[in-house]
């Protein structure tokens, strides 16, 4: 019975000794908050010590939407992108015009779970956007550099990455 008595007790007295901080208090998560939004702005934003090298993370200045005017031979391109592009098991990707030129919504089916749609900008490489797992730009191939063998042969593709592409012929 005693040693019943002991496993609660000492799971108090490490809960004490772990040095959980407290609850952050409003100066801590109106910082936090301004960090946030520097790095959305495209500005430096420095880490906390222990987070990262040490080093100052800036934010990709081409994959964010607004970032300055794409050039006219990349908006060119990617103007004869628009529409609908097919992938492999169902996975598909719609190009629309955005607004201003050189912007573009991408309507995204990308896994058999993700799907969603994401603003992208036009640049040499391709457009370039932002998605959950990360930036990405749409790369103009054919279907032997998607990847992926249902596309293999194909010659009007766009490639996000090795395995994930999406063709219109």
């Amino acid at each position: 019975m005693k040693r019943i008595a002991l496993i609660p007790a000492l799971a108090l007295s490490l809960a004490a000794c772990s040095g959980a901080s407290e609850a952050p208090n409003a100066t801590d998560n109106e910082a936090a908050a301004a960090e946030n939004k520097a790095g959305l702005d495209g500005d430096v934003v420095e880490l906390p010590a222990g987070e990262g090298e040490g080093e100052d993370a800036v934010v990709n200045e081409a994959v964010k939407p607004g970032a300055g005017e794409p050039d006219a031979a990349a908006t060119a391109r990617a103007d004869k992108w628009v529409g609908r592009w097919r992938g492999v098991e169902g996975l598909n990707l719609v190009i629309a015009k955005d607004s201003a030129p050189g912007h573009y919504t991408l309507d995204m089916q990308y896994s058999l779970d993700d799907k969603g749609k994401f603003t992208g900008v036009a640049t040499a490489e391709g457009i370039a956007f932002t998605r959950p797992d990360g930036e990405k730009v749409l790369r103009p191939t054919d279907g032997d550099a998607t990847g992926l063998k249902y596309l293999a042969g194909k010659k009007d593709c766009l490639t996000v990455a090795s395995g994930e592409g999406y063709c219109r012929d």
